[in-house]
């Protein structure tokens, strides 16, 4: 434990920003996206929120005394906040996917053999966190928070009336020794410890797959994990139904406590090579529908694998546990992975459920639900070949700068008029950090591509300084002082400063991955990329019920756009 200790805290406290600063940077952020006379309008309130002696300084005062005392002052409400009580379904609108590239099997046997060493790989991963052997990260030479890693093993989010929580089974006395693996929306308890506690090896994994495989034949079952697709509330009075059953709530305990899911997805049709992309990463996003492999799913899980028998693989992370850079570590050491010999095992366990007529009915309205979800989504994943990350650099410049110049460029041409857009910057340089938003529109982008060159923004928010974090925080310190909500935070500005029409995200990875989600607004695009040195890999998503966004308008405008900025910066006269 002592080790543990020792390997986890190394990073310092996450500073409160100073308030001046904050506010500074919160009408700085509104000058392009209002017009002067609001903007006006929001000064003078921000002043007055602001003076010395006012609200505002009475609440900063407050934080910084939750600073002193708390492991991190934000990280617990910020994911109380942005993801427990979020009511909304997890699958699109909240868990992140990550589509790998495809693998070179094209059948079942394939797919198990891949499975197999893919569940030792995530198993040896485990074992080197267990054992502090995992080295600690580093940022510009500084040592990042660590708390993560532990955490994405035997972890679940369980739904609950007003917001969920987080169960983690792995700091138990005796923590959990199986897996889950879901095959023809059939579950089974899959134990990947041998007696004497080593773990189980490749070969001796793939023969539990095999008998897996030889127990659950497509059956005309009950898709059981798309009641975890549903709305946040109407699953949790489900939950409640369902575990009122033993034999359920035991399935249900061992698909929660397991160290983690791997998904067996059955074929799905063939498609043009173009458009197979897309489809890859929305079948690893949400299943690909009711009649697809969206039973395969538990979307609550903190960690899902899914392999496909054409060779498509990914990763499903539920975001209250899981982030970003700490998936990428672990996806890096799978793909490093080497292999072991091996002994007898015993029979992997079918999970059974009992379905009265309440239970069918929740799972035929989940099915509706998801359906209609799954339709609403347009997905559009393609790989820019003209250039990468070199050609930025080359020219002095941060690639994830020169990428967010074009993306708000592209919005800009396809909608005339320039959005609240956020990039996730890790706050994993403090003890216990998660996220804060880069805002992405300054008055330099409205100047055109100036800001291309003006890193600033982008180092304040990963020095603690955005201005996002500390702005909720000072309106839910409010809130737990019992006083009513400041007026700054009922202004319309603060409304259309986070309505966050462009959801950004740079998937941190050395490999040509995609990563996938929906936007966070109706009227919204998400747009993720990966720039590799001389491509990137881009996924942009929409929603098909709101008119004005198109995510394939967004995409050609986009390649256009990158286009003419390499001509500026290197012209081909």
């Amino acid at each position: 434990i002592q080790q543990e200790l020792c390997f986890f805290s190394s990073a310092p406290p996450q500073p409160v920003p100073p308030l001046a600063q904050t506010l500074q940077g919160y009408l700085r952020a509104l000058e392009p996206l209002l017009p002067p006379e609001e903007i006006n309008h929001t000064r003078r309130m921000v002043q007055e929120f602001g003076r010395p002696g006012g609200l505002g300084s009475q609440l900063q005062e407050e934080l910084v005394k939750r600073a002193g005392h708390t492991r991190n002052w934000i990280s617990d409400w910020w994911v109380q906040w942005a993801y427990l009580e979020s009511r909304q379904p997890l699958p699109v609108h909240s868990n992140p996917a990550i589509s790998l590239p495809r693998r070179d099997f094209n059948d079942w046997r394939g797919q198990l053999m891949f499975a197999s060493k893919l569940i030792a790989a995530v198993l040896d991963f485990k074992a080197k966190i267990n054992t502090g052997q995992l080295p600690v990260e580093f940022m510009r030479g500084k040592p990042l928070c660590m708390d993560l890693y532990p955490l994405l093993f035997s972890s679940c989010r369980i739904p609950g009336p007003k917001h969920d929580y987080i169960a983690n089974h792995g700091r138990t006395r005796r923590s959990p020794t199986h897996i889950t693996v879901v095959r023809n929306y059939q579950f089974f308890q899959l134990e990947v410890y041998n007696s004497d506690g080593s773990r189980m090896t490749e070969s001796q994994i793939h023969g539990q797959l095999l008998r897996i495989r030889s127990q659950s034949w497509k059956t005309d079952k009950e898709p059981m994990g798309i009641l975890t697709s549903e709305h946040r509330h109407t699953w949790g009075e489900a939950y409640n139904r369902l575990l009122r059953d033993k034999i359920n709530k035991e399935s249900v305990r061992a698909i929660e406590t397991g160290l983690f899911s791997l998904c067996l997805d059955s074929p799905v049709m063939r498609i043009s090579d173009e458009k197979y992309a897309s489809r890859k990463a929305a079948q690893v996003l949400h299943g690909g529908g009711t009649f697809s492999n969206s039973g395969n799913r538990w979307f609550d899980k903190t960690l899902q694998f899914v392999v496909g028998e054409d060779g498509s693989w990914g990763l499903l992370y539920e975001q209250a546990t899981a982030e970003g850079p700490p998936i990428a570590t672990l996806l890096h050491h799978i793909q490093e992975s080497k292999e072991s010999p091996s002994g007898p095992t015993a029979m992997p366990k079918k999970l059974y459920f009992y379905i009265d007529k309440e239970i069918k009915r929740d799972i035929e309205l989940a099915k509706q639900n998801l359906d209609i979800l799954i339709n609403d989504l347009d997905v559009n994943v393609f790989n820019f070949k003209k250039f990468g990350k070199e050609l930025p650099k080359k020219h002095k410049m941060s690639p994830n700068s020169f990428i967010q110049v074009a993306l708000q460029l592209a919005y800009y041409r396809v909608h005339n008029e320039l959005c609240a857009a956020c990039d996730i910057a890790s706050q994993r340089m403090f003890r216990g950090g998660r996220t804060e938003y880069i805002r992405s529109p300054t008055n330099q982008t409205l100047k055109f591509v100036m800001a291309i060159s003006n890193p600033v923004c982008c180092l304040q928010a990963l020095k603690g300084h955005g201005i996002d974090r500390h702005l909720l925080g000072l309106k839910l310190q409010a809130i737990e002082q019992g006083l009513s909500i400041p007026k700054v935070f009922m202004d319309t500005a603060y409304g259309v400063a986070t309505h966050w029409k462009l959801r950004t995200g740079q998937v941190p990875a050395n490999t040509d991955s995609v990563m996938c989600f929906g936007p966070l607004v109706p009227d919204g695009y998400a747009i993720c990329y990966n720039p590799q040195a001389d491509h990137v890999h881009f996924s942009i998503t929409a929603f098909n019920c709101c008119e004005e966004t198109h995510a394939e308008t967004l995409a050609l405008t986009l390649k256009e756009t990158l286009c003419e900025l390499q001509e500026l910066l290197e012209p081909t006269v």
